[in-house]
């Protein structure tokens, strides 16, 4: 699997507020869902009903022994800028894969002195991407970015978070999204593994 990351914390960049809602939505459905307290609230995500690899994702990044929790997610079929740079960086042909599939999710490191920590955040990910390189994922690629995060959920904490993006390539539809879901998976079992020492 091809893997990178990278940081976005200039002053121009984004910053994760968390608690977060989405203003454009008047029915006020889109918001920050905690899914270490309420894990069923799965159940009201439209993106991880839709994908069982992405529910299954965030099912095991919030469970109680992960190092992480989520705050955002989304996934979605690639547009064609989308499909020409991910063909581009995994040296693949348009004709061996015309589809692709994508996601990401925000993620949030529980150990406050990690979440404060842009050096121990950015180990962390020089770590997940050397071990992700070795993955047999070829049509598939991993990129991390660190991004300033504004944590109030008992008291302001400011910190960094990752945002983690997983794409795949495929013959067809069904085959982008299966190689996007078994490198998630992959992935997801990287963020738990022991071997990485995340917490």
């Amino acid at each position: 699997m091809l893997s990178d990351w990278s940081a976005e914390c200039s002053s121009d960049d984004p910053v994760l507020v968390v608690p977060w809602s989405d203003p454009s939505d008047p029915s006020g459905d889109r918001h920050f869902i905690d899914l270490r307290e309420n894990p069923y609230d799965l159940d009201h995500l439209p993106e991880a009903m839709h994908y069982p690899s992405l529910m299954h994702a965030l099912r095991a990044l919030n469970a109680a022994r992960s190092s992480v929790f989520t705050a955002k997610c989304d996934a979605w079929p690639l547009d064609s800028d989308e499909l020409k740079h991910l063909r581009a960086e995994l040296d693949v042909i348009a004709e061996d894969a015309p589809n692709g599939f994508g996601s990401y999710i925000d993620l949030l490191w529980r150990d406050r002195s990690i979440f404060a920590s842009y050096h121990q955040q950015e180990q962390m990910l020089h770590r997940l991407t050397r071990h992700a390189a070795t993955l047999e994922n070829p049509y598939a690629m991993l990129d991390c970015v660190i991004r300033p995060a504004l944590l109030d959920l008992t008291a302001p904490q400011e910190g960094f978070a990752v945002s983690l993006y997983v794409k795949a390539l495929g013959h067809d539809a069904q085959a982008a999204e299966e190689n996007w879901a078994s490198a998630l998976d992959a992935v997801v079992a990287l963020l738990r593994s022991k071997d990485l020492a995340f917490s």
